[in-house]
């Protein structure tokens, strides 16, 4: 098999930790083609596009890709709309796929192992906003069987690769009974027909975010909707060391997106804090949920463990950075040396 991957650094630290995880890659692929790619506020500001035609086609092209981050104004800009909701919903990668484990020395407790799914293309966030009148705008929130169907069945995915033992829905149905309890009962509908039932229990989302924080050794398999997953998902990942090591996969059909989850953070640009960990290990669910490369994620997983295990309590940022990648690709060539 022919891997091909798209390179997007995008944005702001974007740019200094993305060449760490395709260097990563690199080693465990080295026949893995690499194409670069533009997308994001300062390709805005040079083409008068977030996200170019050509960046459109190249993931087409490779079905797989690497973003690094974005940065997006918070007022609005005539013609600019945000580079990754763009990819998001040009490409189908309806799925975000937000996983939560414990990392020796950065994680509070060591008994979390989690994964958020969380639909990707609609809801409040897919920014369908409108202004009605003086002091007064609107957010439509659109949810679809269809996408709560798909949803449901990639969770199916999941579990051919990932041992589940109970998947949770979480929504809030008793104030939105039409959007979340449509939401709930089509992915229900899906679960039931895979003979899943006995799996399945419910949250409200306020109730899943007070058990995240007191309980998250609870939790396996989440299931939510737009919003709501990305919310909790940033919280959840206090229990895996914060957004520094946060990795999500964009996930459709045929094509995925890897983006580490910190965003752009313009204030640390050029600092040396900027960790690129969080990048690394997207990367790995590029190997394991995209590649069905599952024994190479779980080696790459393992020499970030080794990683962070090593340099407890050290700066993992860019300051660091050299010396990171060399342990990173020893580990990564010698799996069995500590």
């Amino acid at each position: 098999m022919s891997y091909r991957l798209c390179v997007i650094p995008g944005d702001g630290i974007g740019q200094e930790v993305v060449p760490v995880a395709v260097g990563a890659l690199q080693l465990l692929l080295p026949d893995l083609q690499v194409e670069h790619a533009e997308a994001g506020w300062d390709c805005f500001q040079r083409h008068g596009q977030a996200v170019p035609e050509a960046t459109l086609e190249c993931m087409r092209a490779c079905g797989a890709g690497l973003f690094g981050a974005v940065s997006s104004p918070l007022q609005p800009v005539s013609g600019y709309r945000s580079a990754i909701l763009t990819l998001r919903q040009r490409l189908g990668l309806n799925v975000n796929l937000r996983p939560v484990r414990s990392w020796p020395g950065v994680s509070p407790r060591d008994d979390v192992d989690l994964l958020i799914l969380r639909e990707n293309s609609e809801g409040l966030y897919s920014g369908r906003e409108q202004m009605l009148g003086s002091g007064h705008a609107m957010a439509e929130r659109h949810i679809t069987a269809s996408a709560s169907e798909a949803l449901a069945q990639r969770a199916i995915d999941v579990m051919g690769l990932r041992a589940v033992e109970r998947i949770t829905l979480v929504h809030k149905a008793n104030v939105l009974p039409l959007t979340c309890g449509l939401f709930r009962d089509r992915c229900r509908a899906v679960l039931a027909a895979a003979d899943l039932e006995n799996k399945v229990d419910e949250r409200l989302v306020d109730v899943a975010a007070l058990q995240l924080v007191a309980e998250p050794q609870r939790f396996d398999l989440l299931l939510t909707t737009n919003l709501f997953g990305d919310i909790l998902s940033d919280l959840a990942c206090h229990w895996s060391g914060g957004l520094g090591l946060a990795p999500s996969l964009n996930w459709g059909q045929g094509i995925a997106l890897a983006e580490p989850v910190h965003g752009s953070a313009p204030d640390i640009v050029g600092s040396g804090r900027a960790n690129p960990l969080a990048a690394v290990l997207s990367a790995a669910l590029l190997l394991r949920f995209h590649w069905s490369r599952p024994e190479l994620a779980d080696q790459l997983e393992a020499a970030v463990s080794r990683v962070l295990a090593h340099h407890a309590g050290e700066d993992l940022g860019t300051a660091t950075l050299q010396r990171l990648e060399q342990s990173l690709l020893q580990q990564l060539t010698h799996p069995q040396q500590d």
